[in-house]
This record gives structure tokens, sequence and C-alpha cells, in this order.
């Protein structure tokens, strides 16, 4: 794989005002609910995060992270975000602990961002959103597969993280080197020898809430553990994001930004804090 031109920084100027914003053919958030009925149901996400309602529950354990032997295999547009994909075939990388009662297995991580850095996080901290945010994708291994385990309650767990622009994070940096050759929608390349802990914040302290996928077919089987501390990453490192685009090879340009869902109801669900 050959150099990147670098992406051109972009100012930040203002944000757009409405979230999950689509051109035509796109339709939005707002729209999902016509073929996904479930988009207006009691578990999903993201969720608003109020730090004074999200009660510490010192029943929660600490989060085992076991990334040691991850084997990561490829990268993919997929129309709405890149996917970085790894071999789930075994227990390599397991996320335990916490409010986890079974092991989950790492079978990709993505990215939600903005149009600027004003917006881009799914989830947001006293209504409060972070540039960007990424997504750990983790199936629970009693049930066999992933197809299998996102039809149940606590088919998954997805980790997340906020990321606010700030300092590069040379964890980053592999990631946002591969992505001029995924610019488009469909287009994958091969990534490997990827580690993600390099993605993490210090501190595992962590909110966890039960919800959904953020993406149709936005189905109730995910245990939401959302990181309290953000990463840093540049402006350069987001602005390569936003250079990727929503379109496949060939049609009208249209970059990839605003890739988020805004937030849903609580409808009395309880965040709880791993922390005091």
């Amino acid at each position: 794989m050959g150099a990147c031109i670098p992406a051109p920084s972009r100012g930040v100027g203002a944000c757009p005002p409405a979230g999950g914003s689509r051109v035509p053919p796109h339709p939005g958030p707002e729209h999902w609910h016509k073929d996904f009925p479930i988009a207006k149901g009691h578990r999903q996400s993201p969720v608003d995060i109020d730090t004074k309602a999200a009660a510490h529950d010192p029943a929660l354990k600490p989060l085992t992270v076991s990334y040691e032997q991850v084997v990561s295999r490829r990268i993919l547009n997929n129309g709405h975000s890149f996917n970085v994909e790894f071999d789930d075939s075994q227990n390599t990388a397991v996320l335990k602990g916490g409010p986890l009662a079974d092991t989950y297995r790492l079978v990709q991580f993505h990215f939600h961002w903005g149009s600027c850095d004003g917006q881009g996080s799914e989830h947001t901290v006293d209504q409060e959103k972070y540039a960007a945010e990424l997504h750990l994708v983790h199936w629970n291994t009693k049930y066999g597969d992933f197809g299998t385990a996102v039809k149940q309650p606590d088919g998954l767990a997805v980790l997340g993280v906020f990321l606010k622009v700030g300092d590069a994070k040379p964890g980053l940096q592999k990631v946002v080197d591969a992505l001029c050759s995924i610019k488009t929608k469909g287009k994958s390349a091969a990534f490997t020898g990827f580690d993600p802990c390099g993605l993490l914040p210090g501190s595992l302290d962590y909110w966890t809430y039960p919800g959904s996928l953020t993406t149709p077919p936005l189905l109730e089987c995910v245990t939401w553990i959302v990181l309290r501390e953000p990463i840093s990453v540049s402006s350069e490192q987001i602005n390569t994001f936003r250079q990727l685009s929503f379109n496949k090879e060939g049609e009208a340009e249209e970059l990839m930004v605003d890739n988020w869902r805004p937030t849903q109801p609580l409808h009395g669900r309880q965040v709880r804090a791993s922390f005091q």
C-alpha cells in the first residue's frame, strides 16, 4: 500500500443542526422505524448519560479486556462507517467481567463521527457530544456464533470509547493510514497485525446499561459498556475519517460525515456506574 496524500485540514466551522443527517437516497435515523419498527422500542441506543442519575453499583466488577492474541483481518467501508474485522473463531480477543456473566469475543470495531469536532459521538454525557465514538463489538460465546448471538438480549457487549480532539493517538495511526485504500462503499483491504489495546484510555471506569445496535436492524441485544475517560486524537486523524464516502466508486461523492444516531429515550432503564 503506497503512501496516502494527507487529507486537507478542515476548520471546525458551525455544525449542521441535526444529527445523523443524510442526503437522499440515504434516509436518516428519523425514518428507520418505517422499515425497522423496533426503532421505537424501549431498549434503544444510544442514550444520554446523566452523570447525576447514573448510580454507582458496587456489585459491578472491573472489566477484563484480554486482546493479547488478537488477529486482525481486514478493513472495510460498509457504506455507513468502516469496520476493522478480527478472527473470532477462537477466544483470542475477549471481554469479560464488568456487568458481563459470560465471555464475549471481539469481532470488529468501527467509529461514528461528525462533520465537525463539536458532534459525532452517539452517546452523550450530560447532553455533551464528543467528536467521535469508537465501538468495539463482542459477541457472547455461549451462543456459538455472531448471527445467533444478535438475536439474544445478552448476545452482544459493545465497549464504547469517546474521542476528543487534541494530541494525536499513536495507536490509531495505522487505521488512519489505511483509510485511503477504502474510500468508497464496498472497498476493503487486508489489515493485519493491529492491536486494539492502543485505542483504549488509561482508565477502564465505565457506565453500563441494556441497549441496542445503533444502526439497522437496531436489535435490542447489546450490553453497553461506555468508558468514562475519552481518548485524544488529532484534528488531522479525525479529518481523514471525513474523507471517506458513503457512495460506491463511480457514484456522486457523498462524504461520510455525521454517521451517528441521536440519543433515544431511556424508558425507565438505569445507567449504572462502576465508579463513585
